[in-house]
């Protein structure tokens, strides 16, 4: 499914399920808090930190699929095309750092 198809399915599971989009306010904070628990997964599966005891363990695609949403839903309301953005934030990047990874020792 492409980026365009994923704003349409999303937008028809808000008009279907969820009444209306949440102000743009309140979508980003829940992104924060989204992104949070995507660090806490990484943090601790794959970081230093442990899991808590009676801590459940997160599933890191569930935890990245919600802040796919609520980024889309972000998008939807404020009339952002991430398809055609996203292909050119890639060209733009592809541009500027077109050797600087290979050229980067730090990487090599």
């Amino acid at each position: 499914m492409d980026l365009k198809n994923l704003q349409v399915v999303v937008d028809k599971w808000i008009k279907k399920h969820g009444v209306r989009y949440f102000d743009e306010l309140t979508n980003m904070a829940q992104l924060t808090e989204e992104v949070g628990e995507v660090a806490r997964v990484i943090s601790r599966r794959y970081g230093e930190q442990s899991f808590k005891e009676n801590e459940e363990m997160y599933d890191l695609g569930e935890e990245l699929s919600d802040v796919l949403f609520v980024l889309i839903c972000i998008a939807n309301q404020t009339g952002v095309d991430l398809e055609s953005s996203f292909i050119k934030k890639l060209e733009e990047k592809t541009t500027r750092d077109k050797t600087r990874h290979k050229d980067n020792p730090k990487l090599n």
